[in-house]
């Protein structure tokens, strides 16, 4: 007994802590096996608490908040927090949501990325701006502004993009690891306008060897972008490299995705799947396989429709030219309704800050259909392919290539420019 006592000299029981901390007994146990205060340890069933241990600053209201002195670590390192684990099973975002309760910069990043999936712009920005305007964590700020880059895709505004990628390149690194997941956030950010320049070395190889865990999942998001860029830029002559022709590049991706899908649908990584999906699709589309590009379609529907995230299929309404249309609309009428209501809003931004970032033109005035007939062309194919592979007629197609070029202003060798 006196050898006991000797032991748990200093230390408090969870009842008296939960008097000091003006809190319940069960709260202080939650805290205690969450890690959340310093010292305790665990002998048998009993919780010891170092007896001038300070109430940590749970983040359940404004006030401790406030009076915290130290960000909460994210329970995952990772700046994607919804391309982890931590989202498992569709139809369970608000549920995951709330199990973060415990953890207010997780719970408000992660509520925000949802968002953002449901295209609720303003809910967005709003939880970006205060993740930003208080002392956030490295891969919180991180975080916070590629949400904000996202904000101002969606509004067309160039000042709040610059103001985001400030933020991400002035975030806390302390190591190379660090740094190395900066870069990644920088590139994600620029991706979204097609821009594959200030991806690291390493990434384009493939590596992923310099970045957490964690992070592997969106990792492999950003490279299917990063291949699907390179591959457009090559199938519309922008960018050459010797002995690939236009869509022979574009034809090779799904054989670099299909593993990378299998692999993050394992892991259970609900977003990374769709955004995988997506991508692998309208590599299918571009390069002539609708059938494939419609079961990945279909597949990322069934992921996203329980949760409703509309966001992320407006963003693939314009690469996926009508199929979005012809897969959801018989699915899920309101859906399909509300997706494209929500990608009128997010195509008309993205050409505008494309427009400013990349000092260009993009038109937004084709209809989806003459906008697939222009990439077709901008491609490289003669008319008479691409009425086969639209199941169109030769006099059509002629038609409408005619009504392209009186919208553009500009022939036929010049298309890519304005897409």
């Amino acid at each position: 007994m006196e050898r006991l006592e000797q032991l748990t000299a200093g230390y408090i029981k969870i009842g008296e802590a939960a008097e000091r901390f003006g809190v319940s007994a069960r709260r202080v146990q939650a805290l205690c096996a969450k890690g959340r205060i310093a010292g305790a340890v665990q002998v048998g069933r009993e919780w010891l608490i170092p007896a001038d241990t300070k109430k940590p600053a749970d983040g359940r209201t404004r006030a401790e908040r406030s009076a915290g002195e130290e960000d909460m670590p994210l329970p995952r390192k990772t700046p994607f927090l919804s391309m982890t684990d931590l989202y498992r099973t569709a139809g369970k975002a608000d549920e995951v949501a709330r199990t973060l309760a415990d953890n207010h910069e997780a719970q408000v990043l992660f509520e925000a990325f949802i968002a953002y999936s449901r295209g609720e712009i303003d809910r967005v920005y709003e939880k970006a701006s205060y993740l930003l305007g208080k002392h956030s964590g490295f891969y919180a700020i991180l975080s916070a502004g590629m949400l904000l880059a996202q904000c101002a895709i969606w509004q067309g505004d160039i000042a709040m993009w610059r103001r985001a990628k400030i933020h991400i390149a002035e975030a806390p690194a302390k190591s190379d690891i660090d740094r190395d997941v900066m870069l990644l956030s920088i590139s994600a950010v620029d991706i979204m306008l097609y821009s594959v320049d200030s991806f690291p070395a390493w990434f384009k190889s493939g590596c992923f060897a310099p970045l957490p865990d964690d992070a592997l999942p969106a990792a492999s998001v950003y490279y299917a972008k990063y291949l699907y860029a390179a591959a457009y830029a090559v199938a519309t002559g922008s960018q050459r490299l010797e002995g690939v022709e236009r869509l022979s590049l574009m034809s090779m991706i799904p054989a670099t995705l299909e593993p990378l899908i299998s692999w993050v649908r394992a892991g259970k990584t609900i977003m990374a799947e769709i955004y995988l999906r997506l991508t692998c699709a309208t590599a299918y589309h571009l390069s002539g396989n609708d059938g494939e590009a419609c079961r990945h379609i279909d597949r990322a529907l069934a992921l996203a429709l329980p949760d409703r995230l509309y966001g992320v299929l407006a963003e693939y309404c314009r690469a996926l030219d009508t199929l979005m249309e012809k897969r959801l609309s018989p699915l899920d009428g309101a859906a399909w309704a509300q997706v494209k209501q929500l990608y009128k809003t997010y195509g008309e931004g993205w050409a505008r800050l494309s427009g400013h970032v990349r000092g260009r033109t993009v038109v937004t005035t084709l209809t989806p259909k003459q906008r697939e007939i222009a990439k077709l062309a901008a491609f490289g194919l003669s008319n008479r392919e691409i009425a086969e592979k639209l199941d169109m007629s030769l006099a059509g197609i002629k038609q409408a290539l005619l009504a392209i070029t009186d919208k553009l202003g500009v022939g036929r060798d010049r298309f890519a420019a304005f897409l």
